[in-house]
């Protein structure tokens, strides 16, 4: 029988729930093991980049975040989080100074392949400890295919706060110095509200404040949100509508190529133009080829996709109509007049999506939404001015 390691195991063995509404329980979390560390990333000035609508570039640099990381461990199982404008990734030791090359890689290729700027930092779990913080994780089961990790103990929103501030960076590679972002795509168009509009919100808790009342808050919201007895998936049951945009499928063939290399982009470019309308046309056809059903993956977005999560706090990108959005806000209101949280809150008329899917023969593909015109980045933006008004 081969031995498990007390990494391997503490991943084999984290407590996966079902139920959204319990995400802040604190029994449903469990401790990184000693020794591991926090990989994280986000774009330096994102709200500027935001307000020249470089909302797609925004979302490829958080989710290459991840991408990068994962292929360069040949692994997909680790605990990470994506946030918009940027990603965490929370890695064992014996896969440290790999991912300080991804992320350096990653820098490298946010720079000059999107013209944006990333910073990031890889933040020891000893150094979080050593501040009273702590980094715990749960999973969520979002489908019978895939999960995601839910993160509470406060050490992810210190690391972010240390990052920002100039501590545990990773310098940026050597100018060409590409990662490896198989899988990594953003082709479908922005998919439109159906109900009024698509919310990205965010709410942490208090400091000091009380944890019971956060819970409660949570469950409340997420109750509210699910009226629509779809939690308020911004993705339809079906899958979004076919339409893929050409900035993305750009994106996406420069990701897999090399830097200058026009012949590799070319190549790449049309690959993914190939995948893209033969998706389209099968799907219209109703037709399988070998493993692969166009009908089946197109509903599996949907229920693969990462609308929610806990990360230090709640965020969600939710698609809700005026009633249930006016009391979402009336709940959040009252609870940050209480006391108990702080939050943010943007609207938009649609969401972006932006996927890691490294085989589309298998059915653990992976995306990430936000709003499509800022949504985490402006929703964190208010909260940092709501909660510095309370100073």
């Amino acid at each position: 029988m081969t031995m498990l390691s007390s990494d391997e195991e503490f991943l084999s063995h984290l407590p996966v729930f079902r139920h959204f509404e319990d995400v802040a329980e604190p029994e449903l979390y469990r401790p990184l093991p000693d020794g591991w560390a926090l990989a994280l990333a986000d774009i330096v000035d994102s709200t500027d980049a935001i307000a020249q609508g470089r909302y797609k570039s925004v979302n490829m640099a958080g989710a290459g975040v991840i991408s990068g990381i994962l292929n360069a461990l040949d692994r997909h199982d680790l605990p990470f989080v994506f946030g918009g404008d940027g990603a965490a990734v929370a890695v064992p030791p014996q896969a440290i100074e790999a991912s300080r090359a991804a992320l350096s890689k990653v820098r490298r290729w946010v720079s000059e392949d999107l013209g944006l700027t990333l910073r990031a930092a890889l933040v020891p779990l000893t150094e979080i400890r050593a501040n009273g913080l702590d980094v715990r994780v749960a999973r969520f089961q979002a489908s019978d295919d895939v999960s995601y990790a839910m993160f509470s103990g406060g050490g992810n929103n210190w690391a972010d706060m240390q990052m920002k501030g100039g501590h545990y960076l990773v310098d940026e590679a050597e100018a060409g110095d590409r990662p490896d972002l198989s899988g990594l795509s953003c082709r479908w168009n922005p998919i439109q509200a159906r109900y009024g509009a698509v919310v990205s919100i965010i709410a942490t808790p208090r400091p000091g404040g009380d944890m019971a009342a956060f819970r409660r808050l949570v469950a409340d919201i997420v109750t509210l949100a699910n009226e629509d007895g779809r939690e308020g998936h911004p993705v339809p049951v079906e899958g979004p509508a076919l339409g893929f945009i050409r900035e993305g499928l750009v994106m996406e063939a420069k990701a897999l190529s090399g830097l200058g290399d026009r012949m590799s982009q070319f190549r790449k470019g049309c690959w993914v133009a190939f995948q893209t309308v033969l998706i389209t046309v099968l799907y219209w056809l109703r037709k399988p080829v070998g493993r692969f059903d166009p009908v089946q993956y197109k509903t599996t977005v949907a229920s693969n996709t990462d609308f929610r999560k806990f990360d230090d706090g709640l965020k969600m990108t939710i698609d809700v109509d005026a009633d249930r959005l006016s009391r979402i806000k009336a709940r959040l209101e009252g609870a940050e007049r209480d006391g108990v949280c702080f939050y943010g809150l943007h609207e938009q008329d649609a969401a972006l999506m932006t996927c890691v899917v490294p085989s589309p023969l298998s059915r653990d593909h992976m995306h990430f939404v936000d709003g499509a015109a800022g949504g985490y980045a402006r929703a964190a933006q208010m909260l940092k001015e709501r909660s510095a008004s309370s100073v």
